[in-house]
């Protein structure tokens, strides 16, 4: 019953998303039979934010090898090109890789979205953690975030959302609105990471899927906006 409402409910702010664990099976599918990629030598990266609450939202876990982290606050990939040409060390020979990324966002039965219930607490709290203080942050006119050894992860991330606070802003949905500008971010850095370091990859394939996690509460499965699927030939890459 819980799991049916969320359904009605996810849908009426992302009509796009799909149950994370089907979706990570479908796109699972996808590599092995539209592709043709051996699953057994899939070295996996995430690019997601370390809230721990992210960890069991899809099945690839338990499927590819890895994870390599290279996510952070927010889920941007703060490992830089140095964590890339890593990764791109570890894939295993004759295999490939793939590269799991976004921002996520709570949602409540509720309808509330930046807020969910997590397990074992009796009180709501944000979902993404990081992005919700740097909303709070932004809606301040006067704020500009300032770099401090103490806190980089989160003053870096607000550096980054800092051109789109106007956009966010104006959004009637300023939770959702920062996500989703987020996801670009992640996604323009995963790109740019990818051709800088393409050098450094001994397999020809890169398989990228991007998209916004959806996170729901204890008892219910998480939801998964998938807006980018791809499979890179680094051979073709300019």
């Amino acid at each position: 019953m819980k799991q049916r409402l969320y359904d009605e409910i996810v849908q009426k702010h992302f009509p796009n998303a799909k149950d994370a664990k089907d979706t990570s099976i479908h796109y699972l599918g996808k590599m092995q039979l539209e592709h043709h990629l051996d699953i057994s030598k899939v070295l996996m990266a995430t690019s997601v934010c370390s809230d721990d609450i992210n960890v069991p939202s899809t099945t690839f876990f338990n499927v590819l090898f890895g994870p390599f982290n290279m996510g952070g606050l927010g889920g941007i990939p703060f490992v830089g090109k140095t964590g890339m040409t890593a990764f791109a060390h570890h894939v295993p020979d004759g295999g490939s890789a793939f590269i799991f990324y976004g921002p996520h966002i709570g949602i409540t039965l509720e309808g509330e979205t930046g807020k969910m219930y997590r397990p074992r607490m009796e009180e709501k709290g944000n979902s993404c953690g990081a992005l919700m203080l740097a909303l709070n942050r932004l809606q301040d006119e006067n704020y500009k975030p300032v770099r401090a050894d103490d806190d980089i992860q989160q003053m870096l991330l607000e550096e980054n959302l800092l051109p789109y606070r106007e956009r966010i802003l104006e959004s009637s949905d300023q939770a959702k609105a920062i996500t989703e500008v987020t996801y670009e971010i992640i996604d323009k850095q995963i790109h740019e990471y990818i051709k800088a370091c393409k050098s450094e990859f001994h397999v020809d394939k890169i398989t990228l899927l991007g998209g916004i996690v959806i996170n729901t509460e204890l008892g219910t499965d998480d939801y998964f906006v998938a807006k980018n699927f791809e499979v890179i030939d680094l051979n073709n890459i300019a």
